[in-house]
């Protein structure tokens, strides 16, 4: 059976400017951009805009409803009479819809009580933040500091009420206790969040002097931070309930102390393992030698082996810093770096070339000269 058509109608789809083939979304999306340009809040007393704006809702509520667009599709205007505008019933049954629509631009709700109500004075407190700067050694080890702060805490004169009277706030007369003002606005009922209480549904008449009617005042606050071993630099440690206090009653924010690790003058912190270079003279390198390091816990024997090189690194097992809330350490990296003397005596020089006269180029490490390498690596 082929469409049928109303000719005291317009087509829905021709009414919202898409294609028959027009998802969900495109027809939101349509149906948006000319509610608001034919919304009765934008252009008050035009006849002509209200109508063109009853028409474009009056489609997008039958092609945004499943079976009426089947239907529609089908039979046209005759298969969804009874659904849509004049004589046929509500056009504006899907209020829910419709709020979701106007709600951002023009600020209230749309329809029946169900996206409205009093909301609550009760807050949750703000999380607040301290900045805590501790020793290397203190990150590595842990340590128990006293961390100094400022956090909003409950009034003691009202008892956190925000009232000179310690009753609490009472019911706002403007909107009767609802947090909302509703009225009728053209065909839409409105309601919009009452400004006498800020849509809590309460006000407070008599104001605590201490606090001024915020139920909170600001006070410097002292807690005893555990930092584990094993912190980096920029840990965050949670403290549950220790942030700004809520008002009228709310949970307490939290506290995060940030952590800024200062640098080592010797050591350096690559995860869990430490790194640090430790200068050997050159018949040390040569001849091997037995030297005492510097760790954190104190000093150890290192072992340098005969013909060691400058650059070469020794691991230390168990010496670096330990894993956070877990069992084991990293390790301690040792680079040695040969140290050439920058002033000799005489005794020394002639010393040394009577060295160098017995040595020779193949026992060394460059056993090719450097015009061999050059060639080798363009050749």
């Amino acid at each position: 059976m082929s469409p049928t058509s109303n000719t005291m109608k317009a087509d829905y789809y021709e009414v919202l400017g898409v294609a028959r083939t027009a998802s969900d979304q495109e027809l939101k999306v349509a149906y948006r951009k000319l509610a608001m340009q034919f919304h009765p809040d934008r252009n008050p007393g035009d006849k002509s805009a209200e109508e063109r704006f009853k028409a474009c809702s009056e489609a997008y509520q039958v092609l945004s409803d499943g079976d009426k667009r089947a239907a529609y599709d089908r039979f046209g205007h005759a298969g969804v009479s009874g659904a849509g505008a004049p004589g046929g019933g509500n056009p504006f049954v899907d209020f829910q819809d419709l709020g979701d629509i106007f709600g951002d631009l023009f600020g209230f709700n749309v329809g029946g009580g169900r996206s409205g109500g009093r909301g609550s004075r009760v807050q949750k407190g703000r999380d607040i933040r301290a900045d805590v700067t501790i020793e290397f050694e203190d990150a590595v080890f842990g340590k128990e500091v006293q961390v100094k702060f400022r956090r909003m805490e409950a009034c003691v004169d009202c008892q956190g009420t925000g009232t000179a009277s310690g009753r609490g706030p009472s019911t706002c007369q403007q909107c009767k206790g609802h947090g909302q003002v509703r009225y009728q606005q053209g065909f839409f009922s409105v309601a919009r969040t009452c400004n006498a209480c800020g849509g809590s549904g309460q006000v407070i008449t008599d104001p605590c002097p201490g606090c001024r009617g915020d139920g909170r005042v600001e006070r410097q606050h002292t807690i005893g931070v555990n930092i584990p071993a094993g912190v980096e630099d920029g840990t965050r440690i949670r403290y549950q309930g220790e942030g700004d206090a809520g008002r009228f009653g709310g949970p307490s924010g939290d506290l995060y102390v940030a952590l800024t690790v200062k640098s080592h003058a010797f050591f350096e912190r690559d995860g869990n393992h430490l790194h640090c270079v430790i200068p050997v003279s050159f018949t040390q390198a040569a001849l091997g030698d037995e030297i005492q390091i510097q760790t954190l816990e104190g000093e150890t024997a290192l072992k340098v082996p005969e013909g060691t090189q400058s650059g070469t690194q020794f691991r230390l097992r168990g010496k670096g810093v330990p894993y956070l809330n877990e069992h084991g350490r990293g390790d301690l990296v040792v680079q040695v770096a040969v140290q050439t003397p920058k002033k000799l005596t005489r005794v020394q020089k002639e010393l040394l070339r009577q060295l160098g006269e017995t040595l020779t180029v193949e026992n060394t490490p460059a056993s090719r000269g450097l015009f061999d390498k050059v060639k080798e690596i363009f050749s």
